[in-house]
């Protein structure tokens, strides 16, 4: 059985700098058995419908602006698995998910994946995360890739858990362990509930306090992790790393489920 990896990827900026958090994601790659290929769920592929990415080579995507660059020149040519693209579009009857060939491995995906296994060399899919779909519905969906673990497929959801962009005071990016006091206690509510396995009320996080709330202004950088969560067997346990605010308002906290 495969662990299942949430990363927190933050600024993209990370894909090219050296960092505590690069540091980290290095790091719990030496605690995972090479996989026979990885399926991403990242926040940044939030589309209608559901689909799967099923090229041969999928392309880098830079979605983002503004950045130097040098950020814009990063590739990452790991190759796609169609085969398990299909796997993936029959494991649940009652969900249509479609075959995509355009989209590719966005940010989400490559900026972490790329410190994970800097020689691209595993194949590398995406799913898309439906925003039709109610926040139980992504949980649910979830348990369908279970098959997939069992089969050396690493799954990763790709997101931070708190991540409101409009509050982020970019003049202090850098600064490790700098929060606003709301996401200072939504980090800590949050994390709580993660570790005493609350998820309803993660998944409810909309009827939570208004901290939290404010925590995850859109759910798109959220979702992902419940997707991790949601593949969670019962005798296994979450280990929180990276577990650290920047910006005042975004966290880095990433976890492995082994």
């Amino acid at each position: 059985m495969m662990p299942l990896l949430f990363l927190g990827h933050g600024n993209p900026m990370n894909a090219i700098r050296d960092s505590i958090f690069v540091d980290g994601f290095k790091k719990i790659a030496l605690q995972i058995e090479k996989p026979k290929a990885i399926l991403c769920i990242s926040a940044h592929w939030y589309i209608k419908g559901s689909k799967v990415t099923a090229m041969t080579h999928p392309r880098t995507i830079h979605d983002f602006g503004g950045f130097p660059h040098e950020l814009y020149q990063v590739q990452y040519p790991a190759p796609g698995d169609p085969e398990l693209a299909q796997q993936v579009m029959a494991l649940n009857p009652d969900i249509q998910i479609e075959p995509d060939y355009e989209w590719g491995l966005d940010h989400g995906t490559w900026s972490v994946i790329k410190h994970l296994y800097p020689n691209a060399d595993i194949p590398v899919v995406q799913l898309s995360i439906d925003y039709m779909k109610p926040t139980d519905a992504h949980f649910e969906m979830a348990k369908y890739l279970l098959k997939l673990r069992e089969e050396g497929v690493l799954i990763v959801g790709s997101g931070n858990i708190i991540h409101n962009l409009r509050a982020v005071d970019y003049d202090n990016m850098d600064q490790i362990d700098y929060g606003y006091q709301w996401a200072i206690d939504a980090h800590d509510e949050i994390n709580d509930l993660i570790i005493n396995k609350k998820y309803d009320q993660l998944i409810d996080y909309k009827n939570e306090s208004p901290e939290i709330q404010f925590a995850i202004p859109s759910p798109d950088h959220f979702l992902p992790l419940l997707y991790i969560l949601g593949l969670q067997q019962e005798n296994e346990k979450v280990t929180l790393f990276n577990d650290h605010l920047v910006g005042g308002s975004l966290s880095m906290t990433s976890l492995i489920i082994t």
